[in-house]
């Protein structure tokens, strides 16, 4: 076939939806063989994050790929649209009405992929663990409004929180809220290397080289107990080096799937003709892309620099340039599609202007050209992004205002990097925990923020992140979630660039491709099979 299918999820209430799944058969694929699929994300152990795939400390979409293949959660972003729905629990829901008391009940039967019976001292141990052990620049803010869990018996769980959390379904479906085996993971260490137990779908089986993944394989969990169909028998990702070998791959049929992340060149020659026997599947994504300050380094702690460069900042002509028609410029850390999303950015200071930021930097007596260095990761997000820093670099320094040079890294040595406070400005990608306004503030400004920023704001913390998660209805959130906004255009701690669309291209003999990824950018490789494309 040659064709690009389009998927437009409907929008459902007050979220972004997560894509339907796609019927198939649960006889796994054709002939036995696995479904293989390419990736250029990397999966390293190093001295400085020896324990990468740790649900209490991965944090980041790719670890994520891999976590919610293998380990359950209680709840899990739909079928379809609307709210969480149950998974390893049978049912779940507030018990009060402050929203301050939610209750679980496991399945019947559950069980670990070892055979070991799955209990809900598992799930409070589990949950536990992860705010014991803490992570530095971990997952383990999601957990923050928890004050206490409780069990009852062996299927009954009870969380009790400090406050009110409307949003709180949504992190019980995040892998840091991942069931683990008390047999396999210490109460206060996190597991080095990569092996991962859980019972999820799948379990796992790793080839690694020079300390990092080459080849994950996925072979369907038979103690696997939840509400997920598993279309296929076993799927093998690949790990490479960039977009340009994995499209190679495709292309001599060594690879099945092409996933993230997949350059802006590769998508649109797919788009416009792709090969015989491959499809090219375009979905709605609530990626977003953002500069991050130290905001007590000397170079921007001033907020007339950060705010000068929020006035520079084209950011229109940036994705024309990288990304075309694959993204769309972006005026607040809420996609637009995300109720509750305010373009404060653009109501703040509209379009670029070299005039409006000399004035920012006059009055705050900053001499210039202010001099800073733009850090990017080299192997993270895409091979657009060094062209996207360069461009960056261009806007600021022809205003004459900044000496902008930029600098990038490997994700192993980035990420150690930004947490240890050694950059002062550094791009970052974000895809989103759930599709919620909540999961695009909080994690950046509230106490435990995950970029360990130092930029605190008493008024978001302490009033309207505790406001807004009172509100189930997320409409009736939206004063407080728009007034979080307005500060942070105003003292500009993180700087919003772009949001993106996503992609996956497949031979066309593999089914299930338009549900593979859902709106966060999560692999579902249990919706990929082998048959007639549809």
């Amino acid at each position: 076939m040659n064709r690009k299918t389009l998927v437009l999820p409907a929008v459902v209430g007050l979220l972004a939806p997560v894509l339907a799944a796609c019927g198939g058969s649960d006889s796994g694929s054709g002939g036995g063989s696995a479904i293989v699929v390419g990736t250029t994300d990397t999966f390293a152990a190093t001295k400085d994050a020896p324990a990468p795939l740790d649900p209490a400390y991965a944090y980041d979409v790719g670890s994520w790929n891999i976590l919610r293949q293998t380990v359950q959660t209680l709840m899990i972003q739909p079928k379809g649209e609307g709210d969480p729905v149950p998974e390893a629990a049978e049912k779940c829901g507030f018990t009060d009405s402050g929203n301050e008391r939610y209750a679980c009940t496991l399945r019947d039967g559950l069980e670990f992929s070892n055979g070991d019976k799955v209990t809900a001292a598992d799930v409070k141990y589990s949950i536990d663990r992860a705010r014991a052990i803490n992570a530095e620049g971990g997952p383990v803010g999601l957990l923050s409004t928890i004050d206490t869990v409780e069990v009852k018996g062996d299927r009954d769980v009870i969380f009790h929180l400090k406050t009110a959390d409307a949003t709180f379904p949504y992190k019980l479906s995040t892998p840091v809220a991942g069931i683990v085996n008390p047999d396999d993971y210490e109460k206060n260490k996190l597991r080095d290397g990569f092996d991962v137990d859980g019972s999820g779908p799948y379990t796992m089986s790793t080839e690694v080289k020079d300390d990092a993944i080459v080849k994950a394989t996925f072979t369907k969990n038979p103690h696997y107990k939840g509400t997920l169909k598993v279309n296929n028998s076993k799927v093998e990702m690949v790990s490479y080096k960039d977009a340009a070998a994995m499209g190679t791959a495709l292309d001599k049929g060594d690879i099945d799937v092409m996933t993230r992340t997949m350059s802006p060149e590769q998508i649109q020659k797919l788009s416009d003709s792709p090969g015989d026997n491959e499809d090219l599947v375009e979905m709605s994504g609530l990626e977003i892309r953002y500069l991050a300050f130290n905001t007590d380094a000397p170079t921007v702690k001033n907020k007339a620099v950060r705010q000068a460069m929020a006035q520079l900042i084209n950011r229109g002509e940036l994705v024309s340039k990288v990304y075309g028609t694959q993204a769309e410029p972006l005026y607040s850390l809420v996609p637009a599609s995300i109720t509750g999303h305010s373009n404060s950015f653009f109501n703040k200071y509209g379009d670029p202007s070299v005039a409006k930021a000399k004035a920012l930097l006059t009055k705050a007596n900053i001499t210039t050209p202010v001099k800073l260095t733009l850090h990017y990761t080299t192997d993270h997000y895409g091979s657009a992004t060094a062209k996207e820093f360069k461009i960056l670099q261009q806007q600021l320094n022809d205003s004459g205002l900044f000496d902008v040079s930029i600098k990038g890294a490997l994700w192993k040595d980035f990420v150690p990097a930004e947490r240890k406070g050694e950059y002062d400005v550094w791009g970052m990608g974000w895809f989103p925990d759930f599709p919620d306004a909540d999961n695009y503030l909080a994690p950046f400004l509230d106490k435990d923020n995950f970029l360990k920023s130092p930029y605190r704001n008493s008024t978001i913390i302490n009033t309207l992140i505790p406001e807004s998660r009172r509100e189930a209805d997320r409409i009736a959130a939206s004063g407080s979630l728009t007034s979080i906004q307005d500060i942070v255009a105003d003292d500009v701690p993180l700087l919003p660039l772009w949001q993106g669309k996503q992609y996956v291209a497949a031979r066309d003999d593999v089914t299930g491709t338009a549900y593979a990824l859902n709106s966060s950018s999560t692999l579902q490789l249990w919706e990929l099979g082998r048959g007639v494309s549809n």
